[in-house]
């Protein structure tokens, strides 16, 4: 496992050879973080790898619960808000991490403080008709491809449980083997009335793996117009 990253003071004592290191100036100001980040230039701290684990996203600020992965910062992902200020991240990647998360809607609603306008998150988590989806005994919830409508303009009448809003860019399941090699996936994802008709009546027969989401945040003002 790559070593943690070094502090300035270690750095500088180990000599002008070793990769320097800096504070995260997207950090909150009011919280205290003992991170060090590599010194590329904050243009390019772009992205935010929730829940990174040890296969953190190459060029990605690494944000996880447990010390023991790549992780730059350190943070219980049920306590909120995670340790960096507003809109500091113009890409946020969510990869198996919903389905951990005590509150939904509360770590949804944060993954679209952290974005900057027109920020893109990439959320991913196993259909529930998956058996990875329940034989983890640390997956809390067991999500389906409309999951997440309650942050978009198909609401279907819910959007009140959150003012945060984003815009669907796309929407993909991906199937079984079986099903995939059969063409399946094909007209799962080929339009979203079939894809409501396979999740009412056929998705216990033709089961789903994986559902992965594209998101556009949008703005409070934006919302609103």
């Amino acid at each position: 496992m790559p070593a943690r990253p070094a502090t300035v003071a270690a750095a500088a004592d180990e000599g002008e050879n070793k990769p320097q290191t800096t504070r995260c100036d997207c950090l909150v100001q009011k919280q205290t973080c003992d991170a060090r980040l590599p010194n590329i230039g904050l243009p390019q701290l772009l992205t935010l790898d929730v829940g990174c684990g040890i296969n953190k996203y190459p060029g990605s600020i690494g944000l996880d619960r447990n010390p023991n992965t790549n992780a730059d910062v350190i943070a219980d992902l049920d306590q909120f808000p995670y340790p960096f200020r507003d809109g500091a991240f113009q890409e946020l990647r969510a990869i198996h991490v919903i389905e951990h998360v005590s509150d939904v809607i509360r770590a949804m609603e944060e993954f679209h403080r952290l974005l900057a306008p027109a920020g893109r998150a990439l959320i991913v988590t196993p259909h529930y008709t998956d058996f990875s989806s329940f034989c983890d005994p640390t997956h809390r919830w067991h999500l389906n491809s409309f999951s997440l409508r309650y942050f978009g303009d198909d609401d279907g009448g819910y959007g009140y449980y959150s003012r945060a809003r984003f815009r669907e860019i796309s929407t993909r399941v991906r199937l079984l083997a079986f099903w995939r090699y059969l063409g399946f996936e094909f007209l799962v994802n080929r339009s979203r009335w079939f894809r409501r008709f396979w999740e009412f009546y056929l998705c216990y027969l033709i089961r789903g793996k994986v559902i992965e989401w594209q998101l556009e945040a949008v703005q409070a003002a934006t919302a609103g117009g």
